[in-house]
């Protein structure tokens, strides 16, 4: 299982020098989100400094995006990468859609689904498979002169990704996608009672194994000999898990396990800016479910006990801001990486 870190963009010496870093302590990849800084360049960077490691977009905000332009990117990254490059595409929000980069919303999961297809249909066409002759109701694609079309490599069978979390879109996912990027918030019983069933039910449409889906997850890893020692990610995860959760579409992960009205809670304080109350209300059974939390000797066995034969990839979210808080826990982190990176592959269950 593959042991990744989850990167905001920066500067990009500074994406650099993290790269660097990650590949000597042992990290797999580096998984770069979208949110005020396009991830492209600092991929590119980082790629550049750490020649043994795998990157992805964790993800990439399609729809203000041309499908031309996303597939193109991912050409290129493949390119200099050595393949070592993977496309997470997601749709994002309706309001940060339409009121920050004033781009068209409605209908997500069509128009999601359209844009996934529009993309491969792009990259057969720069592998030189099949002309552009993409066809749905969103995107209309037919014109790839041979001056616009980018120089042929070896890397071009590049897997493509998408976010999922209900039932329509990971069904989606499913039948079309090559992964899913799993939401940081989710507990083993969201997984094994909703997401891999509906991966099974598009996998089916598709007349393919659902294990051809691989699943990225990002993870809360909080590791830490002490509670002390775990205070600061402790006080992170639940504070990005109460903000995740404040999402009124995102309430099932609570109300599946019998946590009932904490969606609505978090929601209130988030909207009153009170993060105190927001972390409050994320309880250590809360966080049982939705972090691992352990030992710096045990953590890696939990990630494997509970990822193992589920995840491709799993994506460390808190790493990158203990390293930078306590630069002395690099080896601690790299040998967590280590260890589940070489353990013994499980069967996907």
């Amino acid at each position: 299982m593959d042991f990744d870190v989850m990167v905001m963009p920066g500067r990009w010496t500074e994406a650099a020098e993290l790269a660097r870093r990650a590949e000597q302590a042992g990290f797999t990849g580096m998984t770069f989100v979208d949110t005020g800084q396009t991830p492209w360049m600092c991929i590119a960077a980082a790629a550049t400094a750490a020649p043994s490691l795998t990157f992805t977009t964790g993800i990439a905000v399609a729809f203000p995006m041309s499908p031309m332009i996303a597939a193109a990117l991912a050409w290129e990254l493949a390119d200099n990468t050595n393949g070592r490059y993977r496309l997470g595409l997601g749709s994002q929000v309706k309001a940060h859609i339409e009121r920050r980069y004033g781009a068209a919303f409605d209908p997500p999961g069509p128009r999601m689904r359209d844009y996934l297809l529009a993309v491969q249909d792009i990259l057969a066409a720069f592998r030189g498979e099949k002309k552009l002759d993409h066809h749905s109701k969103h995107y209309e694609m037919t014109l790839l002169p041979k001056p616009f079309t980018p120089a042929m490599h070896p890397y071009g069978n590049i897997k493509v990704d998408i976010s999922a979390v209900g039932p329509w879109m990971v069904q989606m996912a499913g039948q079309y996608a090559d992964g899913i990027h799993v939401h940081p918030l989710h507990s083993m019983h969201y997984l094994q009672t909703r997401l891999i069933p509906d991966v099974q039910i598009g996998a089916d449409k598709a007349g393919r194994s659902p294990s051809e889906v691989d699943l990225l997850i990002p993870v809360f890893v909080v590791p830490g000999d002490t509670p002390e020692e775990r205070a600061f990610l402790t006080r992170r995860a639940r504070e990005q898990i109460g903000f995740y959760g404040s999402t009124k579409n995102y309430a099932f992960q609570f109300t599946d396990l019998g946590f009932d009205g904490v969606s609505e809670a978090l929601n209130i304080a988030l909207k009153s800016g009170d993060m105190n109350a927001l972390a409050g209300c994320i309880t250590d059974e809360m966080l049982e479910h939705y972090a691992v939390v352990g030992r710096w000797d045990e953590i890696a066995d939990q990630l494997v006990s509970r990822y193992g034969g589920l995840a491709e990839r799993v994506v460390s979210y808190l790493t990158v801001e203990d390293i930078e808080r306590n630069p002395e826990n690099l080896g601690k982190w790299s040998a967590v990486a280590r260890a589940v990176r070489d353990a013994k592959p499980a069967a996907r269950r």
